[in-house]
């Protein structure tokens, strides 16, 4: 069994950075493929960011491109996104999740794909 305990959310302003992590426990984390999904208030869960098992492939929705970069160490089972130019449309909970089998760009954005999900951490932005 995989958990997921992300970490790193907060309070911020507009335009301030945030980092996220998601440390993972059980499972061989080197092998799946994480993801970063967000909910805000009364809208549904959606796609922020993926990264491949080795971190040579990645894929980001299109409001946050330039702005996030999701990275990963499988040495310490964690993956991150930095979050910079935050925007008060970033405010939501943001959820990791870890999804088995090859990285396949039209399925990385669904999250059905994914099998494993932490709990999710707070992500506020004010303007």
């Amino acid at each position: 069994q995989v958990q997921l305990v992300e970490s790193g959310g907060g309070l911020v302003q507009a335009g301030d950075s945030l980092r996220l992590s998601c440390a993972a426990s059980g499972g061989t984390f080197s092998t799946y493929t994480m993801g970063w999904f967000r909910q805000a208030p009364g809208k549904e869960r959606e796609f922020v960011a993926a990264i491949s098992w080795n971190g040579a492939s990645s894929y980001y929705t299109e409001s946050v491109k330039g702005r996030f970069t999701i990275s990963r160490d499988n040495t310490k089972k964690t993956v991150f996104v930095q979050m910079n130019n935050l925007k008060p449309e970033d405010t939501a909970v943001y959820y990791c999740a870890a999804k088995i089998g090859p990285y396949i760009l039209g399925a990385v954005t669904t999250s059905t794909r994914y099998a494993y999900w932490g709990q999710g951490t707070q992500v506020t932005v004010s303007s």
